[in-house]
């Protein structure tokens, strides 16, 4: 589904929110078994994400929401992901964790409870895919494997969105676009 100019300028939250619901609302962890119907979905938000950028009129949709970046580093992926949801309202906090391959089952589940309490959503980059996992299955919340990187599949939905802008930018509207399917 493809909005015109005028129509994304009038384009509220309700109606983004009704073009992700959709989705499965697991997360969208699991990319790499996304539908086409979902993939086609994602991309038609990240469009009007696009167009309402263009426009001027992007809308804070994720006020109030708090999200987690999991991540050693401070590096390019961990600023798009920052950025994506800053611009669409949403609260970050970039911390440091202290969890590794290593550590007990039980401290892994008792952070990611804790890590549930306190955020809406969490990214999680550099860290063990297994690690992510448990985290994922005791946060009771969206937990991301990497989604703001170039490894992740929703790069290469980034280079199927329309228009001129970089690829950089192009990955912004397609995390914005996951995180409102989980979030909104």
């Amino acid at each position: 589904m493809r909005l015109g100019f005028k129509s994304v300028q009038n384009c509220c939250a309700h109606e983004l929110m009704l073009m992700t619901s959709t989705l499965n609302q697991r997360g969208l962890q699991a990319f790499a078994w996304i539908s086409p119907h979902d993939a086609s979905a994602l991309l038609a938000t990240a469009d009007t994400l696009q167009r309402a950028a263009l426009a001027g009129t992007t809308q804070p949709l994720l006020r109030g929401k708090n999200v987690g970046m999991l991540s050693e580093i401070d590096d390019d992926d961990t600023a798009l992901f920052r950025s994506a949801a800053a611009e669409l309202g949403a609260r970050v906090a970039h911390v440091r964790p202290s969890l590794s391959e290593l550590s007990r089952l039980h401290d892994v589940q008792h952070t990611a409870r804790v890590l549930g309490r306190l955020y809406d959503a969490v990214e999680c980059q550099g860290m063990a895919t297994a690690l992510v996992q448990q985290l994922g299955q005791d946060a009771g919340v969206p937990v991301y494997d990497g989604l703001a990187t170039l490894q992740h599949p929703t790069a290469r939905l980034a280079e199927l969105l329309g228009g001129d802008a970089g690829l950089v930018v192009k990955r912004r509207f397609v995390v914005q676009a996951v995180l409102l399917s989980a979030l909104a």
